[in-house]
């Protein structure tokens, strides 16, 4: 926005952040687009140590994860968004049902929260273009996290997630990197203070030092991420029966006292999707997979991925 002085790029960083909650999102944040050069470090740090597990995508397009004018020619901001996913509804308490992580429960939010961020990028292009940008929801090298803490919607906390004071973590992310100036907000203090519930939570201890998450202890990467059947046996049992990711950390959290239900319909959950037994999951063929999951998350693990994380949950209620 050149030649516009700090009032004005406020009142349009206002006005960005009113047309953000009027497409339905749950907050709205902005932040300058900088290297990210202390994250870079840590990045780094992790990555040397192995605790990407086989997720060697994390490896790649290192300069871009950091510095978002690589991502974007002459980048000025970060605007990043929440978007609330939790449904009213229970986990299953019967260790006899195949659990999956709530956020995987309605629609792809891939597709959800791009669908609000295009509409928003035209809008800013129109009211205060032409502009160039992109949109991002965890479909490229994006630290989404560090630029919603920079944007002051939460802060991440012990357990690696984003943390809101307003509507706790059952929340996505999203972002717009756009080559417009405006007024930014603050970072968000960390407010875990002496709390480890996440860390004493975690069942495979996959939360190995506050703020430190290694993927190769973590249910998530196991039953998500990971390609092959050589899930390791010491790891297993903690697994319990969770078929598709892990809402564990997220669960025990205080924070999440604040949650609410969503009101995007499309993330309510899917017939099934939250209390089909283990033993019926086994059953699964790849035509039912296909049409239980179609423009679902669960896809990503794949069908025999999933199969093979039922045949874990079966083990492990075997052995009850």
């Amino acid at each position: 926005m050149p030649g516009y002085d700090r009032a004005q790029r406020a009142l349009a960083a206002r006005a960005v952040k009113q047309e953000a909650r009027r497409l339905g999102f749950d907050a709205c944040g902005l932040s300058r687009a900088v290297r990210l050069d202390k994250e870079a470090r840590r990045l780094e740090e992790w990555l040397s140590q192995g605790r990407h597990a086989s997720m060697a995508y994390m490896e790649r397009h290192f300069e871009k994860r950091v510095d978002p004018a690589r991502l974007v020619d002459g980048a000025q901001s970060v605007i990043s968004v929440l978007r609330n996913y939790y449904q009213p509804v229970a986990q299953p308490t019967d260790a006899s049902v195949g659990k999956v992580s709530r956020y995987a429960w309605g629609d792809d939010y891939h597709q959800v929260l791009k669908e609000g961020l295009y509409a928003l990028y035209h809008w800013i292009d129109e009211s205060y273009g032409p502009i160039s940008g992109r949109a991002f929801v965890d479909s490229a090298p994006v630290l989404d996290k560090v630029w919603a803490q920079r944007s002051g919607l939460g802060w991440i906390g012990k357990h690696t997630n984003l943390i809101s004071r307003d509507i706790g973590s059952f929340f996505f992310i999203g972002e717009l990197i756009i080559d417009l100036p405006l007024a930014y907000d603050n970072p968000t203090p960390d407010y875990c203070g002496s709390c480890t519930r996440c860390i004493d939570a975690c069942p495979t201890d996959a939360i190995y030092q506050p703020y430190a998450v290694d993927a190769n202890r973590c249910i998530s990467y196991w039953t998500i991420e990971h390609r092959s059947n050589d899930i390791p046996k010491d790891l297993e049992h903690g697994f319990d029966n969770w078929i598709f990711g892990c809402d564990i950390c997220q669960e025990v959290c205080p924070w999440n006292k604040f949650k609410s239900p969503t009101d995007e319909q499309r993330f309510m959950p899917r017939s099934g999707i939250a209390d089909t037994r283990i033993s019926e999951w086994a059953e699964l063929d790849l035509a039912e997979y296909r049409k239980q999951f179609k423009g679902s998350a669960v896809r990503r693990a794949r069908y025999d991925g999933l199969k093979r994380n039922v045949q874990v949950a079966a083990r492990n209620r075997d052995r009850r």
